[in-house]
């Protein structure tokens, strides 16, 4: 080519090859040959630069508004469809308008979510519905940095305080990037440039009021770990526009008599339950059960904008105080939950089982539904102890009787599985009208709460069965096995206490009920039940089928609770397409993405446990705050190098002691056996001893307990210099030497 090509070529030649962007590559491409043209090229290049057509970076050119081929991205998140799309980040962003980037993973890829930040290959796609294509090479980190703390203002603008438990960093905010925050203010900031000597800098980014005000405790844990909280208007609309179900082709329930049993303060009804005599002269003793479940499915479409945020959030969030419903409350609260006297589309299952509590056999349907009655707890419990209500009466030989003889079967059945049988009580926190904590007590376990799991268990069996057979894909509630690692730390602190764990054969729960009943009513009873739980692996969500080790079950998947949990709507889509129940079951789309629709919702499932962990905290620490230099019982239950973790049997709040608060000694750590031994007394701290702890300081904005240890199993803490003129006795309080000998001496008495 003798002569230069047009401006409007070499923007269309970088378009189409974004990675031969050099000069060199440009004269190659067409043909630019000697210096004369060369020098021609660079003028035209240098030109095309000065009128904004073209941008550049190491000698490297791209077109005004391109992206190079590998870039940093930001996951933005999905769409209403579902679909993820990218903004390009730091030097990628260039002029002009923002391109569109659809995300594209791959199989094997992990699962994204708004905020991450990746790196890709990008192709571009003019005319697709997105003007790039990204394919992700490697994450580069989860969301970015959020910085949640209190704001105080200062004359060049000001600082952050952190809210985290253990955080001490601050935060510096320029005079222009403090978005107006007030004095005191509970404010959410991110990363202002690169990090450099002194504090880093921060740009608030959100207001979020009192710290101190009465919602501001579930508020900080919502925007602290990034919990979406406002529904998308497309979301809203779609929501606002769902009419009641008609019976249609569904199986008409509404002559049996279901009832639902919640929690008194239960905010949705998601499963109804009926339990009667077979009749059949050859089952005989035997049961029939029926467990109903919102049809979400017929609300929640594949591809809708209510089926991506549901997917986003993966389960709806609990606090005392408020939820973060997965789903809108016009369908969470009202057209799919199963309220009393009104007619409901459901999804049910009928299951016969056998006298001694075995499923012989299962059929499942898509119904309609009408409840006879919306009991909680104590109030069904209440009825069969003896004392009816006006509600309960009449349903207390037609309905509750039945119930209980199943669950008896059921009851019998589950002995013999020997699920894990752990003993750790839930707390609940009570609320006054003002936000602030009234009480904290651990409710009583009644059978009505072991009747209605036993059901939803079994149902959740069915599920998986159901589709096993049908060859269905679906998602599966996967536990498996400790580790060998974690099994042998469990073994050496069973047999500290005196206890056995069996070895050398293939670990059941079986082998660690046995383990727990030798502890029960002992002084190590809280120890071994604290152990064994950290021994467990985190369940999940996965379409393989591996087990679920705690339930002794080798098929078990999430039917039961769709409101809640997006896991339980993938396994309904899934027995809808299964049994061609109509146009919104499993899609091929769905199924594609099933291993990263598990792994998304398993990391929401934690997400949504840190949070309500760390609200918990935060208003035990309020409702402790005025209670400081008040002694309290508790119990060890962690154990690190810089001091331990003492559960208060009152409230089980958690606090931290510090080592250093515990005299001039040096503490030496042992992780194997988890615990601390003064080099000087012998003194030895380890996981369940029982304490008395002086409570040295309450932080309600970070939930934060500091503990100053006062007693130990009822002595007093030997300190360092106690015992004058030399070091105490070699082997004192030693954990191969004082412990067992304690537990001999209280079995031979």
């Amino acid at each position: 080519m003798e002569n230069l090509p047009s401006k409007d070529e070499i923007l269309n030649f970088l378009r189409e090859n974004p990675g031969l962007s050099a000069k060199r590559d440009i004269a190659k491409a067409f043909g630019i040959k000697g210096a004369g043209l060369r020098m021609e090229l660079k003028r035209l290049l240098k030109e095309m630069e000065a009128e904004g057509a073209l941008t550049r970076k190491a000698r490297r050119m791209r077109a005004f508004g391109a992206l190079p081929p590998v870039a940093l991205l930001r996951v933005i998140g999905p769409d209403g469809q579902g679909d993820l799309f990218a903004e390009a980040t730091g030097e990628d962003i260039g002029e002009g308008p923002s391109p569109r980037i659809l995300v594209s993973p791959q199989k094997g890829d992990p699962a994204l979510g708004a905020g991450d930040r990746i790196l890709a290959r990008l192709t571009a796609t003019p005319g697709e519905g997105a003007d790039y294509t990204a394919r992700l090479i490697r994450r580069i980190g989860h969301n970015p940095l959020k910085i949640l703390g209190i704001f105080r203002k200062q004359g060049d603008g000001g600082r952050i305080v952190p809210i985290d438990k253990g955080a001490d960093k601050e935060w510096r905010v320029a005079a222009d990037a403090t978005n107006d925050a007030r004095d005191g203010e509970l404010v959410e900031a991110e990363l202002a440039g690169p990090k450099r000597m002194g504090l880093p800098a921060a740009r608030i980014t959100a207001r979020l009021g009192d710290p101190g005000g009465p919602k501001a405790i579930s508020l900080i844990a919502i925007h602290q770990h990034g919990i979406p909280d406002r529904f998308p208007d497309a979301a809203m609309a779609e929501a606002e526009a769902a009419k009641p179900t008609a019976l249609g082709k569904r199986t008409d329930l509404r002559d049996i008599p279901l009832v639902t049993i919640d929690p008194v303060d239960a905010r949705d009804r998601d499963d109804a339950v009926l339990a009667e005599a077979d009749s059949d002269p050859k089952n005989p003793g035997g049961h029939i059960l029926w467990v109903a479940i919102a049809d979400v499915a017929h609300y929640v479409r594949p591809g809708s904008a209510l089926d991506a945020e549901a997917r986003k959030r993966g389960n709806s969030t609990y606090f005392p105080d408020r939820v973060v419903p997965m789903l809108p409350d016009v369908l969470s609260g009202d057209l799919c939950s199963l309220h009393e006297h009104v007619d409901r589309a459901c999804l049910a299952v009928r299951m016969v089982i056998n006298a001694e509590g075995q499923k012989i056999g299962h059929k499942f349907m898509r119904g309609l539904m009408r409840s006879q009655g919306s009991l909680h707890y104590a109030q069904a419990q209440a009825a069969i102890d003896g004392a009816p209500d006006d509600q309960t009466g009449p349903l207390l030989e037609p309905v509750l009787k039945p119930l209980w003889a199943a669950y008896g079967a059921l009851k019998a059945a589950r002995a013999d599985r020997q699920p894990l049988e752990l003993d750790l009580p839930e707390r609940k926190i009570v609320l006054g009208e003002d936000g602030k904590v009234l009480s904290v007590s651990f409710p009583e376990r009644l059978d009505a709460h072991r009747l209605i799991e036993e059901f939803m268990v079994l149902a959740n069996v069915a599920a998986a069965e159901e589709l096993n057979a049908r060859r269905t894909p679906l998602l599966f509630r996967v536990h498996e096995e400790p580790s060998p690692e974690k099994l042998d730390a469990l073994r050496e602190v069973a047999e500290g206490a005196g206890f056995t764990l069996a070895k050398g054969q293939v670990l059941k729960t079986r082998h660690l009920n046995n383990l727990l009943a030798q502890s029960q009513g002992t002084e190590f009873d809280e120890l071994m039940n604290i152990s064994t739980l950290r021994s467990m692996t985190q369940a999940y969500y996965a379409p393989e089928n591996l087990g679920h080790f705690g339930l002794a079950l080798r098929n078990y998947a999430h039917f039961t609770s769709p409101i809640r949990r997006y896991s339980d709507l993938i396994v309904h889509r899934a027995l809808i397409a299964a049994h061609d129940w109509g146009k919104d079951g499993l899609t091929p789309a769905d199924i594609e993405k099933l291993p990263e629709t598990g792994k998304l919702i398993s990391d929401s499932e934690r997400r949504s446990m840190a949070a309500e962990r760390d609200t918990n905290d935060r208003y035990l620490a309020a409702y402790l705050s005025d209670r400081v230099g008040a002694s309290f019982e508790g119990r060890i239950s962690g154990v690190q190098k810089f001091g331990l973790f003492v559960r208060l049997l009152e409230t089980g709040a958690d606090g931290l002691i510090p080592v250093r608060s515990l005299g001039r000694e040096f503490f030496r750590y042992d992780e194997g056996t988890q615990t601390l031994t003064g080099e000087e007394t012998g003194q030895i701290l380890g996981l369940g001893q029982k304490v008395t702890v002086k409570l040295a300081e309450a932080v309600p904005v970070t939930g934060g307990l500091t503990l100053e240890l006062l007693a130990v199993d009822g002595a007093h803490l030997r300190r360092a210099g106690m015992i004058k003129g030399r070091r105490a006795p070699a082997g004192r309080g030693r954990p191969d030497g004082g412990t067992k000998r304690r537990v001999v001496r209280r079995r031979k008495g």
